[in-house]
């Protein structure tokens, strides 16, 4: 039964307005800024309304070099993060479900402990083992490159485990008609299994996505040559500089470019990402 109270009502709203408030209000702040020389924060005032600074900030920040903290351009470091988020989430995404197809289709000895295997390392962040995860890849010579960026950080046992769920959902008499119809494992998986979880792989491509696009630590601590820098990243570069002279406008802008490419894949793939949650949570 649902309660037709206006006094409910106007709170619902109002909570609700108040969020939207709260959420969105350093964004607004971050986008005036950008329209303002550095020179209106020097006083330590913050203007909320827009300056006349905007689109020569902006072509500044995106063609030129992003601040005197860091030498290389904001596009250059876009195309990082943007390898960087891509590969490990299609990284992510192969090896969950090869992984899970394994355990739940195949019957092999110690089919189970692989799976709990896999299971116990969430709770191995990679904070906890980045120490050795540091040294194999320093002596495999895959500093300061993609793949040192990539793939450390491509194994997942959250989609694994997700993936084996919704395969273990899978009706029996599915999976049969398919074996009478000569259906391959190989065939099965591309021509049956993927299909039918579309929604779930798209929803957790959204997740991985956000996740590879907004790693810091990891970054950092590889990288040494600006050319691999990442953009968000960079934005701790671009605030430590000497004697507080930080340039704001140019921090705002970069830090407005950090958000679009996650916001722009959440808006896009937002049907199959809510389908996916809901058909995970079945």
């Amino acid at each position: 039964m649902i309660e037709n109270r206006p006094w409910l009502t106007l709170v619902s709203h109002f909570s609700l307005l108040l969020g939207i408030g709260v959420v969105a209000l350093p964004v607004w702040v971050a986008l005036v800024a950008s329209t303002h020389p550095s020179s209106a924060f020097a006083a330590g005032e913050i203007p909320l309304w827009f300056g006349d600074q905007a689109l020569e900030n902006w072509r500044s920040v995106f063609l030129g070099e992003a601040s005197s903290g860091v030498d290389v351009p904001v596009w250059k470091m876009m195309i990082n993060s943007f390898v960087m988020a891509l590969g490990i989430t299609i990284g992510k995404l192969f090896i969950s479900l090869l992984s899970a197809y394994a355990i739940v289709f195949f019957r092999f000895p110690f089919r189970g402990l692989c799976f709990w295997v896999i299971f116990i390392t969430l709770m191995l962040p990679v904070e906890v083992r980045i120490v050795p995860t540091y040294e194999v890849v320093a002596n495999l010579d895959m500093l300061n490159s993609y793949s040192g960026l990539i793939l450390p950080l491509i194994a997942s046992a959250t989609a694994t485990f997700l993936f084996r769920q919704c395969f273990m959902s899978m009706p029996g008499e599915l999976i049969e008609a398919a074996r009478m119809d000569g259906a391959g494992p190989v065939r099965f998986f591309f021509d049956i299994l993927l299909p039918m979880t579309r929604t779930n792989i798209a929803a957790l491509f959204v997740i991985m996505f956000i996740y590879g696009w907004n790693q810091y630590l990891w970054p950092v601590i590889i990288t040494t040559d600006d050319a691999y820098y990442t953009l968000v990243m960079s934005i701790k570069r671009m605030l430590a500089v000497d004697q507080g002279d930080i340039e704001w406008n140019h921090v705002m802008v970069t830090t407005l470019l950090a958000m679009l490419p996650p916001v722009a894949v959440v808006i896009g793939m937002q049907k199959l990402f809510v389908k996916g949650l809901v058909d995970a949570e079945k």
